[in-house]
Parts: structure tokens; C-alpha cells; sequence
């Protein structure tokens, strides 16, 4: 966890939002659910990308499957409105002036969603980070894994110049693939761009247009749910809404 201190005051800024996280995170474990937390600059395609992994997720892969969104903008509920197209439950966020998630606003995004859906019928939430190559990626929000994406018509220099999203990131989507062939990027020169900030995050080229990547993609998705799943309390409380902020 990376921290940021006031250096005047010598706070750890951080402090209160990890508190919120871990209870986030609390309340996801008590009722089995994977929280995923999406994060890229913004145009990197992470709403299209969620577009396609619900329509699998809803029509594909199994009907046992059931996720959610909570969806970050900083006004507008757009990108939510299309994400809605797919059936599934999503909330929105307008964060103002605020260029990331934080804990507390997630906080209220999932109670809004336990008390109008039943979180015992939830696997998968989803959600998507304002976009922003920077905040995102040190304020937790009470997610078991960070994915986030880079488009190819960001640079191969990315991962170097904004070290942190890539450090924190469990799986890179390497995003746009389909433009490959039309740009002068290095794809290798990437990933070890990436390798150099975090040697262990699973990497996935990624096109949302052709569909390259999506069966590795999903396949990840549903590796995290089943490890979720199998870590499941098994009480009879998993219902309880008490205790949100």
C-alpha cells in the first residue's frame, strides 16, 4: 500500500480512506462477492470493455454468473446508462470535482445497491474508476484485485512515467489491439515496460472491437470469483446491511 503524507502536518492522508476500504472489502467477503476495481486514463475503453464482458457474462458465459456495476464519472451518468442496456444492476457515481473513487463514495454506492438488489444473488461488482492515470491506484476502494488498462495509442512510455497504477495493478489490459497494425508501437517494448514496475500482474492484449483477449480476459474474471467463492463464510448472516456507512 503506498502511502501520502501532508508534509506540514505529517498525516497520513490515506489513513481514513483504508479504514473505509477494509470494512468495503468486510462487507463483499461476508457475502461472497468479487470486487474488481477498473482503472486507466480516460479513452483507454473501459466501458466498452465492460460492454462486452457483461453481454459474456450475461449471454456466454454462464447464467450463473451475476454481476454489478459501480460506475465513477465525474458528472453524467452515461457511461452508466449503457452499461444498464445489459441488465444488470449499476450504480452511479458523480464524484464533482474528485478525479478518483474513493472508499467513503463507494461506501454509498454499496448501499444503495444491497438495499435494492440481494447481495446473496451477486457474484461479480465491478467497478469502474473515474479516469485518471494517477488518484485511482492509491485510494483503495475495497477491491480484492486492481485491473487496469493502457490503450496502445497511449505510448510505450506510460507504465514509467505513472509507475504506481501499473505497481498496483494485479491484470493489465493492454487495450485496442485491433489498431495495432496501423501504429508505430512496440507491444513487447510495453510489457517489459510493465515487467519493469510490476513483474507479477497478469497482462492481456486486449480488443474489445475484434474480441482478441476476451476468453483470457473472462477466464481471469472467473478465476477471482471462484477464489472468492471457495473463501465464502459459511454463516447465515450474509444478508446483513447493517454496519455500511
Amino acid at each position: 500500500m503506498h502511502q501520502t503524507f501532508d508534509a506540514a502536518l505529517g498525516i497520513n492522508l490515506l489513513h481514513a480512506n483504508q479504514e473505509g476500504a477494509d470494512h468495503n472489502r468486510a462487507h463483499f467477503d461476508e457475502w461472497g462477492i468479487t470486487c474488481i476495481n477498473i482503472m486507466s486514463s480516460p479513452g483507454a475503453g473501459k466501458t466498452v470493455v465492460l460492454e462486452r464482458t457483461l453481454a459474456a457474462i450475461t449471454q456466454d458465459l454462464s447464467p450463473s454468473l451475476k454481476a454489478a456495476v459501480i460506475e465513477g464519472d465525474m458528472t453524467t451518468e452515461l457511461d452508466a446508462d449503457r452499461l444498464r442496456q445489459y441488465g444488470v444492476p449499476v450504480i452511479a457515481i458523480n464524484t464533482g470535482r474528485s478525479c478518483h473513487l474513493d472508499s467513503k463514495m463507494v461506501a454509498g454506492g454499496l448501499h444503495r445497491l444491497v438495499h435494492e438488489f440481494n447481495p446473496s444473488e451477486i457474484d461479480l461488482v465491478l467497478v469502474e474508476n473515474v479516469g485518471n492515470l494517477v488518484c485511482p491506484a492509491e485510494f483503495e476502494v475495497g477491491e480484492h484485485a486492481k485491473v487496469a488498462l493502457l490503450s496502445i495509442t497511449e505510448g510505450e512510455d506510460k507504465p514509467l512515467k505513472y509507475p504506481v497504477m501499473f505497481q498496483e495493478a494485479d491484470c493489465l489490459l493492454i487495450t485496442k489491439m485491433d489498431l495495432a497494425p496501423y501504429l508505430e508501437i512496440d507491444v513487447d517494448r510495453i510489457i517489459a515496460n510493465v515487467r519493469q514496475m510490476n513483474p507479477h500482474a497478469t497482462i492481456i492484449p486486449l480488443s474489445a472491437k475484434s474480441g482478441e483477449g476476451f476468453e483470457t480476459w473472462l477466464s481471469w474474471l472467473k478465476a477471482q470469483v471462484n477464489l472468492r467463492k471457495s473463501q465464502k463464510p459459511s454463516t447465515s448472516a450474509q444478508t446483513s446491511h447493517e454496519g455500511l456507512i
